[in-house]
C-alpha cells in the first residue's frame, strides 16, 4: 500500500499528540504509547505510516524536530542550579559519556559479537540520557532538588555529546585507520568550538533582541526565536557538520537564563510545539524500525540492555559522583534512572541509514537494538522509579509548606502564627523592610519578584501545599496564586480581597481555584499601618457555641480579622465560606483601640478565649 508522504505525516502527528494526551491520564511515561503506535501503524502493522515515503524528508524532519527538542531543553536550565552540582554534571556529560561508550561497547561486543567499530558506535548511540523523559519523570515524582538538577542537566548536555561522539564512531567505522582517528578527533575539537562560540553569540543576541521593546513586533517574538533556531542549527551544519546539535542547546541555556519581556510566553509556546515535534518523531522512527530484526536480536538482546542498566549505569555514576554532595542513597538513584529517549531514536536512525548505504549489513540490526534499550529502559524507569525513589528517600516530604506573598501587616501576623503552630512558612517580598522583619520574627524568606518563575523555584514551590496572596494589591494577589497553581501545581490559594466582587480574584473563586482569605474582604493596606504602629494583637480564641441570631449582629468593620483555625491537629488559614465548630480554635488579629466591640463581635460569632488565656 503506497502512503501519500503528507499523509504519513499528518497521522503521525495526530496519532504522537493523541498517544501524549492517553499517556497523561493513565500516567505512563508517554513514549511507551508512542513506540506502541509507530510499531502498529507502521509497515509491520496497519501500514497507514510510511517513513519511507518521506524519502530525504524524513531525515531533514528528524534534524530540525532534534534542533528544537535540544533548545527547548536548555531553555529550562537554571545556571544557578547547575553550579551547585557543576563537579557532578561535567563529570557526567564528559569521562561519563566516555565510560558508557566503552562499557555499551563491550557489552555488545560481549553478548552479540558483533565487529570492534560497530559495537563502538552502539556505546556511543546510548550514551544519551534523553531530557523529554527525565524531565516529566523527575517533575512527576517530586525528587530532592539536588537529585532532580543533575538527572536534568545530564539528559540536556549529554545529548550534544552523545551526537558528536556518533558522528565520530561513524566516520572510524565507514573509514577506518590511524588518520582518520587523528582526523576524527581534530573534527571533534572543531565541532565543540563552533558549537559552543556559535550557540553563546545567538544566544546572548537573541536575549538582547527580546529584551529590547519594539524590535520584534508584539506576537512575532516566538515565530522569530523559532526560525532563529532553525537558522542556527542549519547554518552551523552547513560549516562545521553536526556542530548544530550543541549550537542550539547552548543557545536555549543562555536565553534560558537571560530574563526577557516574553520569557514565559516562549517557554510555553516551546513546550506545547515539543511536546507535538517528540510526538512526531517517535511514531516515525518507531515504524521504520522492522520487528524481525528486533527480535532477531533474542535474548541477547535483552542481555545487552540488562548489562547497560545493572552494570555500566552504576559504574558510570558511581565513578562521576565519587565526591560530589550527593549521598549515596541519592547516587544510587541517578544510577537507576536512565531512560534513553528521541535523540538516542534520531541519531540510531540517521546513523542507521549511513551504516546501509556504506554496506554494512548490520545496520537495520544497530537500529534494533537502540530502540530495544529505548523501550527496555523507559518501561523500567516508567514502572520503578517512583517505589525506588521512596525507598532510597529521595523524594521531597509531602506538600505542608505555605507560602505567603507579603511579609507585613496581616501577612506577617498569620505567618508568626502559622509557623507557632508548627506549619512550616516560607514568605515571598521585594520590600526590603518587610524582609528585616520576617527575618527577625524567624520565619523564611525570599527577597525578589514572586511574580518570576525563578523565584518560586528558589523558595521551593514544588513543596509549597498553599498560596496565599496578602497584599493591598488584589490584582497581584490573584495573579500569584495563579501562578503557582499552573507553574507548579499548587493544590490550594487563598486571596485576600479589599472589595467584594472587582478585579479578577471573584474569577478565580468562583473556578473553585482560590479561596478568599480571612472571613472576607479587609483593607490589608489600613492593617498594615497599624502594624507599623503597634496598634495589632493576636489571639487565639475557641468555638464554644453557635452564633448568636443575626438581627442586631455587631460589625467587624476593620477591629478585627479572624486569620487561622486549628482544628485538632490541622491548622489553615481561614477562609470565607469555611463554617467553624464547637471546639475549633481561631487566630484572630485585634486593633487595640477597638478591643471592647471586637469582643463583642467575637463574643457574637460564639468565641470565647480559652480559659488558660484568662488565667494569664
Amino acid at each position: 500500500m503506497e502512503t501519500h508522504p503528507a499523509f504519513t505525516l499528518a497521522l503521525a502527528l495526530a496519532a504522537g499528540i493523541l498517544c501524549q494526551s492517553l499517556a497523561r491520564h493513565v500516567r505512563v511515561p508517554g513514549i511507551v504509547l508512542l513506540l506502541a503506535a509507530g510499531a502498529g501503524l507502521g509497515p509491520d502493522g496497519l501500514a497507514w505510516v510510511q517513513p519511507d515515503a518521506l524519502g530525504e524528508g524524513l531525515i531533514a524532519t528528524v534534524e530540525l524536530a532534534v534542533a528544537v527538542i535540544l533548545f527547548e531543553g536548555g531553555l529550562n536550565l537554571e545556571i544557578n542550579r547547575l553550579r551547585r552540582e557543576q563537579a557532578a554534571i561535567r563529570r557526567l556529560v564528559t569521562w561519563g559519556a566516555l565510560v558508557t561508550l566503552v562499557g555499551g561497547a563491550f557489552a555488545v561486543h560481549w553478548a552479540l559479537d558483533w565487529p570492534l567499530m560497530r559495537s563502538l558506535l552502539f556505546g556511543s548511540l546510548v550514551v544519551v540520557t534523553g531530557p523529554t523523559v527525565i524531565g516529566p519523570l523527575v517533575r512527576g515524582l517530586r525528587l530532592r532538588p539536588r537529585v532532580a538538577t543533575v538527572l536534568e542537566a545530564e539528559g540536556v548536555l549529554i545529548d550534544p555529546v552523545g551526537a558528536i561522539l556518533a558522528v565520530l564512531m561513524l566516520e572510524l567505522a565507514t573509514q577506518p585507520g590511524a588518520d582518520s582517528l587523528r582526523e576524527g578527533a581534530q573534527y571533534f575539537a572543531l565541532q565543540v568550538a563552533v558549537g559552543t562560540g556559535a550557540g553563546t553569540l545567538t544566544g546572548f543576541a537573541l536575549a538582547f533582541v527580546l529584551r529590547a521593546r519594539r524590535l520584534i513586533p508584539e506576537g512575532l517574538e516566538n515565530g522569530f526565536v523559532l526560525a532563529s533556531v532553525l537558522l542556527l542549527f542549519q547554518a552551523c551544519d552547513f560549516f562545521v557538520h553536526e556542530s548544530g546539535i550543541l549550537a542550539v542547546t547552548i543557545a536555549g541555556v543562555v536565553v534560558g537564563n537571560l530574563r526577557s519581556r516574553v520569557d514565559r510566553d516562549l517557554r510555553e509556546f516551546k513546550d506545547q510545539l515539543t511536546v507535538l515535534l517528540i510526538g512526531l518523531l517517535f511514531v516515525l522512527l518507531a515504524a521504520d524500525v522492522r520487528l524481525e530484526e528486533v527480535m532477531a536480536l533474542g535474548t541477547q538482546g535483552l542481555l545487552v540492555v540488562g548489562l547497560l542498566i545493572l552494570v555500566v549505569r552504576p559504574v558510570c555514576v558511581w565513578l562521576c559522583t565519587a565526591g560530589s554532595e550527593l549521598t549515596s542513597r541519592e547516587r544510587l538513584f541517578v544510577a537507576w534512572v536512565a531512560p534513553r529517549g528521541i535523540v538516542a531514536a534520531a541519531i540510531a536512525s540517521v546513523t542507521a541509514n549511513a551504516l546501509a548505504e556504506a554496506g554494512d549489513p548490520g545496520a537495520g540490526e544497530l537500529r534494533a537494538l537502540v530502540f530495544l534499550t529505548i523501550a527496555g529502559t523507559v518501561l523500567l524507569a516508567g514502572v520503578t522509579a517512583a517505589p525506588v525513589a521512596a525507598m532510597l528517600g529521595v523524594r521531597l516530604p509531602g506538600r505542608d509548606r505555605i507560602a505567603i506573598l507579603g511579609a507585613d501587616g496581616l501577612g506577617l501576623c498569620l505567618g508568626r502564627w502559622l509557623q507557632t503552630s508548627g506549619v512550616s512558612v516560607v514568605f515571598l517580598d521585594s520590600n526590603p523592610e518587610h524582609v528585616r522583619q520576617a527575618q527577625e520574627a524567624g520565619i523564611s524568606v525570599i527577597f525578589g519578584d514572586a511574580m518570576q518563575e525563578r523565584t518560586m523555584q528558589r523558595a521551593r514551590f514544588e513543596s509549597i501545599g498553599s498560596a496565599v496572596g496578602i497584599t493591598p494589591n488584589q490584582v497581584l494577589n490573584s495573579v500569584f496564586v495563579s501562578r503557582a497553581r499552573e507553574l507548579f501545581g499548587v493544590p490550594q490559594g487563598y486571596i485576600a480581597m479589599t472589595r467584594a466582587g472587582t478585579g479578577i480574584a471573584p474569577d478565580l473563586v468562583e473556578r473553585d481555584e482560590a479561596r478568599v482569605l480571612f472571613d472576607g474582604p479587609h483593607d490589608t493596606e489600613r492593617w498594615e499601618v497599624r502594624g507599623r504602629h503597634d496598634e495589632v494583637e493576636v489571639e487565639e480564641w475557641e468555638v464554644v457555641r453557635k452564633p448568636g441570631e443575626p438581627e442586631g449582629a455587631p460589625k467587624p468593620g476593620e477591629r478585627v480579622v479572624l486569620l487561622g483555625v486549628r482544628r485538632g491537629k490541622k491548622v489553615f488559614p481561614m477562609f470565607e465560606r469555611e463554617k467553624l465548630g464547637e471546639g475549633d480554635r481561631v487566630a484572630v488579629a485585634i486593633h487595640k483601640p477597638e478591643r471592647a466591640e471586637a469582643e463583642a463581635y467575637l463574643r457574637w460569632r460564639g468565641l470565647e478565649r480559652p480559659a488558660i488565656v484568662e488565667d494569664e
